[in-house]
């Protein structure tokens, strides 16, 4: 893993990297299965609160490596079926991106450069992204003939209006970072996209961490519920959350105006 990605913790937060500058952090096969090994071993970690992920050099990600591809059509992409569920369900491509939006923890992206294809699908499985403005961005699948398929469509279609990503998947336009939040794929623009997500990580990591994993676990499943069955989800969880330890250390390090002491959390259920 360490020769394509790296993680770094800063406290509670885990600093996890692409690491392939030369190539722009381009999807080649040891970077998939770099990216899903980083993604399970953070989720894994109980100290971990928050997740930044980012991109080392000029770049977040320039999307598949095109060195990929063979001309007689064999390549170690098709030699499996996609519609094989090779990881739960999803297959080794579309968990790059899943891995992210299954984690536990919030992850805040801080992307600048190249946010190009399976890129975009990974930063996409944030839950707060940070860009520059200048920043550019593609749903590039188009011009090498393929589909967004890693799992990006699931995502964009709860945040961004469907006929700007159908517009942009069928022209592969390039737009801008300022674009991209204006469409709904990034939060919030920055000059300094990695300062400015660590520090919210940072602030995310001092919150009592049963209540940020059940928020992040409820917002994850309540635009597949339906109303009943997403009130019901409210109450379940928060009765696994309140009057517990954590959630009274957080009224009370209120009340004291000092930082929460909290155990650390993962959901088992």
């Amino acid at each position: 893993m360490e020769d394509r990605v790296t993680i770094e913790m800063d406290g509670h937060v885990a600093i996890v990297r692409l690491s392939r500058p030369d190539k722009m952090n381009a999807l080649d096969i040891k970077m998939f299965d770099a990216i899903i090994e980083a993604g399970e071993k953070v989720n894994a970690d109980e100290s971990v609160r928050a997740v930044v992920l980012t991109g080392e050099g000029k770049s977040f990600c320039a999307g598949l490596d095109i060195s990929m591809f063979s001309l007689d059509g064999n390549s170690e992409m098709t030699a499996t079926p996609l519609i094989d569920r090779t990881h739960g369900i999803a297959n080794r491509w579309q968990k790059a991106v899943w891995v992210w939006r299954e984690m536990q923890v919030p992850v805040v992206a801080a992307v600048h450069g190249i946010v190009f294809g399976g890129g975009l699908q990974i930063m996409s499985a944030a839950d707060i992204k940070f860009a520059q403005a200048e920043t550019k961005f593609s749903i590039m699948e188009m011009k090498w003939g393929i589909i967004p398929d890693m799992g990006g469509p699931q995502i964009w279609r709860h945040n961004i209006r469907e006929d700007i990503y159908r517009e942009l998947t069928y022209t592969n336009r390039i737009f801008s970072g300022e674009q991209a939040v204006e469409y709904g794929f990034a939060t919030h623009i920055s000059e300094e996209p990695f300062k400015d997500a660590l520090a919210l990580a940072q602030e995310i990591a001092s919150k009592n961490p049963d209540a940020v994993v059940k928020a992040k676990k409820l917002f994850n499943s309540v635009p597949h519920l339906s109303e009943e069955d997403g009130l019901l989800m409210e109450s379940k969880e928060q009765d696994m959350v309140i009057g517990k330890s954590n959630q009274l250390e957080s009224v009370f390090s209120s009340m004291q105006k000092r930082p929460g002491n909290y155990k650390n959390y993962r959901d088992k259920a």
